[in-house]
């Protein structure tokens, strides 16, 4: 089909537009930006009148839950969640059941992704045979079946010598590890950041040194392999300092932080808010004020959902008992423009910032050929009205996981239509 989606303000850091551009589309792909190809004839006009066009969200952490974990969500549920959050392209852990340590496995994901014909799905392949932390797993033939890098999820390594042997082979061949700083002794059964609030309520506390010891062992390790890592989940000041102390002396580093983890501290847990219950907690808001400064400078690279859908049973429990993690596809867009709506002026131009945190900057940390509108590029796009405000409620979630600190909160810009390689995957009716 060929489209042609005129009026809108078309924002793609990755090419530095953020204006008023038409866009055109013919068999997939991307085949005009501001003026049409010769001879082109649009089977479908979109009037994206106050809408923002931009590229199809690349979404670097996401839990589908497929196998294994259907009562907590499907493939089907969350894919659709993906086209209502506009997020195109997602990257998903191997902590499945069975864990994706085997081509077989990482095969049939992608076929039946595939199928719905909706957002692109890239897994992580598990770093270490059923992540028990101990035999690696054949990388070579994880990337061969489609894996785009290798992680242990939340799953630690004992044996450092483990992860040596592991971060030498990736070097061989070229491949990315994907590591959640947090030593496995430290820590171990905290469920809140350690500190003030913690103690007033009871909570085991998770101290900040978890991470940074964690982050001081990566980095030795990376000295001595030149592995490339990516670090999923950064949530202190004191780790986005060694991380910034790593880019500087050139280590070949990037990293994350999840959507909520931007905005929320722990004081956010309040009378033990078990949708408050993620991993890593919640810290304090020196922290929170850091990551804000870290994707200001450039030290964080990326804001992905960490979407984690939990089922009620194991979320309508006493806070220590519930299972961590919350729902965040939908809330991708949102949080990121919320936190590009509190933290700059127009001068910085805060969509476009905004944008690229979840767009070009999260596939070029992958190496996707996504996250952008060039001519000749898929033609990956997500429309939404940056004007409109929502209310978070379980109802306008499609995601089987109904649980998020943010259930209530009113958040900026809403997701009016959803495009994978050129076809309309979501159009939301009555917008």
């Amino acid at each position: 089909m060929r489209l042609y989606i005129r009026n809108g303000h078309l924002i793609d850091p990755a090419n530095g537009i953020d204006g008023q551009k038409d866009l055109y589309v013919a068999d997939g792909k991307v085949v005009g930006v501001g003026e049409a190809p010769a001879g082109f004839a649009a089977d479908r006009t979109i009037d994206a009148s106050g809408l923002v066009v931009a590229p199809g969200l690349v979404d670097l952490s996401v839990r589908l839950r497929e196998p294994g974990y259907e009562y907590k969500a499907t493939l089907e549920s969350e894919m659709q969640a993906a086209m209502q959050g506009g997020v195109t392209s997602l990257v998903c852990p191997p902590d499945t059941d069975p864990v994706l340590d085997e081509p077989g496995l990482v095969e049939m994901l992608k076929y039946r992704a595939r199928g719905l014909n909706q957002a692109h799905v890239y897994p992580l392949g598990a770093l270490t045979v059923g992540l028990k932390g101990q035999a690696l797993t054949e990388m070579a033939e994880l990337t061969e079946a489609g894996c785009v890098g290798f992680s242990q999820a939340d799953c630690p390594i004992l044996d450092t010598t483990v992860l040596l042997r592991a971060m030498q082979y990736a070097k061989t061949f070229g491949y990315t590890v994907w590591l959640r700083p947090q030593d496995p002794h430290l820590g171990r059964s905290g469920i809140a950041h350690s500190g003030a609030v913690a103690s007033r309520l009871g909570l085991p506390g998770v101290p900040v040194m978890a991470e940074t010891i964690a982050l001081h062992t990566i980095f030795e390790l990376m000295r001595t392999t030149g592995a490339r890592v990516h670090l999923c989940r950064i949530s202190s000041a004191a780790g986005i300092e060694l991380v910034r102390a790593a880019k500087k002396e050139g280590l070949p580093v990037s990293c994350d932080v999840g959507a909520h983890h931007v905005h929320l501290t722990d004081t956010d847990i309040g009378f033990f808010d078990s949708n408050a219950r993620v991993n890593p907690p919640f810290r304090a808001q020196r922290d929170r004020d850091a990551i804000r400064q870290g994707l200001l400078d450039g030290t964080i690279d990326v804001i992905c959902s960490d979407h984690t859908p939990v089922d009620d049973d194991e979320k309508l429990l006493p806070f220590g008992e519930a299972s961590p993690g919350a729902t965040g596809l939908e809330l991708l867009l949102s949080l990121a423009l919320k936190w590009a709506d509190e933290s700059l002026d127009k001068s910085e131009r805060p969509l476009s910032r905004a944008i690229a945190k979840i767009t070009a900057d999260a596939a070029r940390v992958v190496g996707l050929d996504a996250g952008q509108l060039s001519v000749g590029s898929i033609a990956d796009i997500c429309l939404f009205d940056p004007g409109t405000r929502w209310t978070v409620s379980a109802a306008a979630l499609a995601s089987q996981g109904k649980h998020t600190p943010f259930l209530g909160y009113e958040l900026p810009g809403q997701v009016r239509a959803t495009l994978v390689a050129g076809h309309v995957a979501f159009e939301r009716k009555n917008a």
